[in-house]
């Protein structure tokens, strides 16, 4: 899920981990592996935000799945794999 920048920065307050912006430069071959998203990197690795279904009816939510776990202690080389659910959900909504 590709998300605007509100929605990135409602993410951040609900799920520490940072944003990797659109033009840095693994973007690209990250997107042609995993598909068109935001990706998100944390201590457990990359993650993306997939949506799902709400038990409220017009509520935009979605779920922190990680694609790849850090495979070095110093945190620069990804090993990926199939597409864990973290259980971490987040809503995209602005609160008023």
């Amino acid at each position: 899920m590709k998300l605007n920048s509100a929605q990135v920065e409602r993410t951040l307050k609900q799920f520490e981990a940072q944003a990797l912006p659109d033009d840095h430069p693994v973007v690209p071959q990250l997107a042609s592996m995993f598909g068109d998203h935001t990706f998100f990197l944390d201590s457990g690795g990359l993650n993306v935000l997939e949506p799902t279904e709400a038990s409220e009816p017009n509520t935009s939510i979605g779920m922190i799945v990680n694609l790849a776990y850090w495979s070095d202690e110093t945190l620069t080389k990804l090993s990926p794999h199939e597409p864990e659910p973290t259980g971490v959900i987040v809503s995209l909504e602005s609160k008023h």
